[in-house]
């Protein structure tokens, strides 16, 4: 009796892209994650290259030379789209998806309509294929994006609202009375 060959298990580095944040990988199995309500991830992909890369912006528009610069729609797609052609890609190979820019809290300003409309008209403007889109509603989701491939899949998750309603109806909790000495200083 022969001994079984032993499987090879690919393993995932799992690349977690908060707010203001950035990422460019091309090593396969490498995998960015978000979380995403309001905000916006853009996802670029060169097919040929096969690298790519996702941001997380908060807002539209353009900080300057801020520290928290990637924060602003501007300032990250900018930045992303450098940090591919440094590292190989070409700008006219670009592919986009484009995900968030959910109304996760009603009676707020809809900042979600506003980053997904900067994030298309940027896209248009600068002639890079936009080649999925996610955009709007009011569901949160948490975006997966494989960088090496460009595939993306989505899940989306409870509104906002129902969660927040749902903490509202929950009664506070009642305070434990300690009948020990509490120093203050």
């Amino acid at each position: 009796m022969s001994a079984a060959p032993a499987l090879a298990i690919a393993r995932e580095q799992l690349v977690h892209v908060v707010q203001g944040e950035f990422a460019v990988a091309d090593r396969p199995g490498t995998v960015f994650n978000t979380i995403l309500g309001s905000c916006v991830a853009t996802c670029l992909h060169d097919p040929v290259a096969r690298i790519g890369g996702m941001n997380h912006f908060l807002v539209p528009g353009d900080a300057g030379t801020t520290s928290d610069s990637v924060k602003y729609g501007v300032n990250a797609m900018e930045l992303l789209i450098n940090a591919l052609l440094q590292r190989g890609a070409a700008r006219n190979r670009l592919e986009a998806k484009l995900f968030g820019g959910a109304s996760v809290v009603q009676n707020l300003s809809d900042i979600g309509a506003k980053n997904g409309e900067f994030a298309t008209k940027f896209l248009k403007s600068e002639g890079i294929n936009c080649v999925g889109v996610s955009l709007g509603g009011n569901q949160a989701r948490r975006v997966r994006y494989w960088p090496d491939s460009g595939r993306a899949a989505q899940l989306k998750l409870e509104a906002a609202e129902s969660v927040f309603a749902n903490e509202r109806a929950k009664p506070a909790p009642t305070p434990k009375v300690d009948s020990g000495t509490v120093e203050l200083f």
